[in-house]
């Protein structure tokens, strides 16, 4: 992770106030009663824990080592022996490692999993295993199949992350611009290279001969010059994004001045949101920038407040059910934790919740009940979001 003055239009003005944790409902009203939220550790002494996750009706907890390991939390308990352990295929340390895992929509099926690291050159790469016919609570490694290499040869930041599948049942990829400072390769505005990009996959039939098709629908399949499997443009280092039902929301971390979020409809490919013309609502470095037809975040803050966003999820579990439809964020460096509820387009509701900190807030996690967690490198602990 990366770590004059003008009267604004209403919707930057709401967006504003959610980054600082001020303002109300945009129907006047109060917003509803909401818990007192505290931190429960669950989990202590990992490495870097840089994601979390669950196959669909499962109880135990998948949890992503930097190093290139991938343990589970079982019955509460975190088992000695991984349930994967790639540490010497991968480069390690600063934004660089295994950086996140998603289970096959047909897991309890098939067994596949997929994950996103940086190999020895410091490519990105995305690669299928299998859980071990054995042992649930093993993967394969011999099962590995390269979906995908990108690559990044310049710079060992902004790599991006995150692997998920979406409500369509593709595989998305989120990577960073290549890294450096304002995009030096010009990489997140250019359709003919991957870097910079939200990717779209058709993993479903993958194999060594074709370990992906680009969907047909991809906005920039079969055009010239242009990469098929993007499907969305103009990001800096997407480190985390969620999707909701059809929304997509986007934590794209910034440059000097702005952290932002983007929502957006997961439906609607081929949008450009604007890096390295804009950072935040503004114009990177203060030039002046033509705006049209740039998709802007619904929420940026400043580096008063923090250094690189962490995006979350919207909560949808049931243990809080006050809590339902409001997005969490936290920030890298601000070790804080806040939401808002989106609504006709506008950021709404926001609440900065005092809670704990707990030191450099690494990720957020969603187990199989829809349950969050945060991640932190403080101790390499795992807190789950509860009521006080």
């Amino acid at each position: 992770m990366s770590i004059p003055i003008r009267l604004l239009p209403m919707s930057s003005l709401l967006a504003l106030l959610a980054a600082c944790g001020g303002g109300g409902g945009d129907d006047g009203n109060p917003p509803p009663a909401l818990p007192t939220l505290a931190l429960r550790q669950i989990a202590s002494g990992l490495v870097n824990p840089l994601f979390l996750t669950a196959p669909a009706n499962d109880a135990r907890l998948f949890i992503v080592e930097q190093p290139g390991r991938v343990r589970i939390v079982k019955g509460g308990a975190l088992l000695a022996t991984p349930f994967l352990d790639i540490s010497a295929s991968i480069a390690s340390g600063g934004e660089r490692g295994l950086l996140s895992l998603a289970f096959d929509p047909r897991y309890a099926a098939n067994g596949y999993f997929y994950v996103y690291f940086t190999d020895p050159q410091g490519n990105l790469a995305i690669q299928r295993y299998s859980v071990s016919a054995a042992n649930a609570d093993q993967a394969d490694p011999a099962s590995a199949l390269r979906i995908l290499s990108i690559a990044h040869p310049d710079f060992g930041n902004h790599n991006g992350g995150l692997l998920a599948f979406g409500p369509d049942g593709q595989l998305y990829a989120g990577t960073g611009d290549g890294g450096g400072a304002g995009d030096p390769s010009g990489n997140g505005q250019n359709l003919a290279v991957l870097l910079g990009k939200l990717l779209r996959l058709d993993v479903s039939q993958a194999s060594a001969a074709q370990p992906y098709a680009i969907p047909a629908d991809n906005p920039f399949a079969n055009q010239a010059g242009k990469r098929g499997e993007i499907w969305a443009y103009g990001l800096r280092n997407p480190w985390r994004y969620a999707f909701d039902g059809g929304t997509l929301y986007i934590a794209d971390v910034g440059q000097d001045q702005h952290e932002e979020v983007d929502v957006v409809s997961a439906a609607q490919g081929g949008l450009n949101f604007g890096w390295n013309l804009t950072e935040g609502n503004s114009c990177y470095a203060g030039s002046g920038c033509n705006q049209a037809g740039l998709t802007l975040p619904v929420l940026d803050y400043d580096h008063s407040q923090g250094c690189s966003i962490t995006g979350g999820y919207v909560y949808r579990g049931a243990a809080l059910p006050a809590l339902q439809g409001r997005y969490f964020y936290s920030d890298y460096c601000g070790g804080w934790l806040r939401s808002f509820s989106y609504k006709n387009g506008l950021p709404t509701d926001p609440v900065s919740w005092p809670v704990d900190k707990i030191g450099p807030v690494l990720s957020f996690g969603q187990d199989a009940q829809k349950e969050l967690y945060l991640l932190s490198s403080d101790g390499g602990k795992v807190y789950r979001i509860e009521a006080r």
